[in-house]
């Protein structure tokens, strides 16, 4: 499928358009009827043809069988996944597979790499039981993320998760991609909070990418999804080949949110992230203002607002707060730092509370919708401070989301 979809998409003239033009017309190649909004399809099972002549048995197809347009069961493709798959490898820069979680990606990667040791560092929770489930079977062992490159060994894998959750900083990764690569280990990038037109691991040196497209390729908090990207033909069929027996693919009608997602995502990750970076810098200049050596802000903060935020607020935690990493950060994220970001706050009580003072904040976990959501992360992460609350900025206005938090914190004041 992905020379196929190549050739097509050379075809019609889309090599070097915008990304939003990409995401609207990259699989036009697949309308096949009028329906100016894709249909959802639902079946499991495609009829073979008519014509007896044009049946290849299973043992002489050669990829007979692959194709945008060709379909057999629903577990090896089907149409609307496919179409997803189409545009988000075109948005990606590679061949893209996907998964019926983020998790279920990532324990796609690691079968494929069947690595005798991961380098990993703290981030989602949920990636480390994956992980667990893998060492009880296979005896693969976890390493710390900023081991000695002599801890790696050939083919093994650094799994760098970067912006991190629940925080919202980042990593290097053109840094671990040589520490990997000097060993003939590979580096697998989480870039779930890193969307495509904020991060390309690819540019950088990643080997392969994973999201949970559950957060901003799908985008309005209603599907599960995962994705796998890879540059490698090779690699990509044998990913494709392990899902048709894992049996871990998207469903019909999630594809088709995604599809529908994906049209709008430029748009929506741009707003997301000046939203969040809006509200970080105000929160930032708030906590320091009129202390020795405060850092340099032009986010407008009067002394009701510094007082608030400096008596419950110990800490935000956000990529655009990395001043002294900006020399790199800058180049790999140049289009904005992301929509996620955390507060500590001084008690737990507050962290605890704060939410449910909150109008334009949902307290629920996840990320990556168009709503703002916030968490006390420790109902869902048993391995955070209880003083932590994960923000996932929306698409509100971010003055009212400034007000709803300024409002709040009141409560405890």
């Amino acid at each position: 499928m992905a020379e196929q979809v190549e050739k097509s998409f050379a075809n019609m003239g889309l090599k070097d358009r915008g990304r939003s033009t990409v995401a609207l017309h990259a699989d036009d190649i697949m309308n096949n009827v009028t329906d100016v909004s894709p249909p959802i399809h639902l079946s499991t099972t495609f009829r073979y043809t008519e014509n007896p002549d044009e049946l290849v048995p299973e043992s002489e197809a050669h990829g007979a069988h692959e194709g945008t347009n060709s379909f057999v069961y629903s577990r090896c493709g089907a149409p609307s996944s496919t179409r997803f798959e189409t545009i988000l490898s075109q948005l990606v820069n590679g061949h893209c597979l996907s998964y019926s979680s983020g998790l279920s990606a990532l324990h796609a990667a690691l079968v494929f790499f069947n690595p005798r040791h991961v380098s990993v560092g703290q981030g989602y929770h949920g990636s480390h039981g994956v992980m667990g489930i893998l060492s009880r079977l296979t005896g693969m062992k976890k390493i710390d993320l900023d081991c000695p490159a002599e801890q790696l060994e050939k083919g093994d894998v650094i799994l760098l998760e970067t912006p991190l959750n629940p925080h919202g900083t980042s990593f290097c990764i053109e840094s671990y991609a040589k520490k990997a690569h000097s060993r003939g280990a590979y580096v697998l990038v989480d870039s779930t909070f890193g969307p495509p037109g904020l991060q390309d691991p690819f540019k950088w040196g990643a080997d392969m990418i994973m999201h949970s497209g559950t957060k901003y390729l799908g985008g309005h908090s209603d599907m599960l999804c995962g994705v796998l990207v890879t540059q490698r033909k090779d690699w990509y069929s044998s990913l494709a080949d392990d899902r048709q027996y894992i049996g871990s693919v998207m469903g019909n009608l999630e594809s088709w949110l995604g599809t529908r997602s994906l049209r709008t995502l430029e748009i929506r990750v741009q707003r997301l992230s000046q939203n969040a970076t809006n509200l970080v810098a105000w929160l930032d200049a708030a906590l320091h203002k009129g202390k020795p050596g405060a850092p340099e802000t032009t986010a407008t903060v009067t002394d009701e607002e510094a007082s608030l935020v400096q008596k419950t607020v110990a800490k935000i935690n956000h990529s655009s707060l990395q001043r002294e990493d900006m020399e790199w950060l800058s180049k790999q994220m140049p289009n904005g730092y992301g929509p996620v970001f955390s507060i500590m706050m001084k008690e737990e009580r507050i962290a605890r509370a704060l939410p449910s003072k909150l109008h334009f904040f949902h307290h629920a976990t996840s990320l990556g919708g168009v709503e703002s959501l916030i968490e006390w992360r420790a109902m869902s992460d048993a391995s955070v401070e209880r003083e932590l609350l994960r923000v996932s900025v929306g698409l509100e206005n971010w003055q009212d989301l400034k007000g709803d938090i300024v409002a709040g914190l009141k409560s405890f004041v």
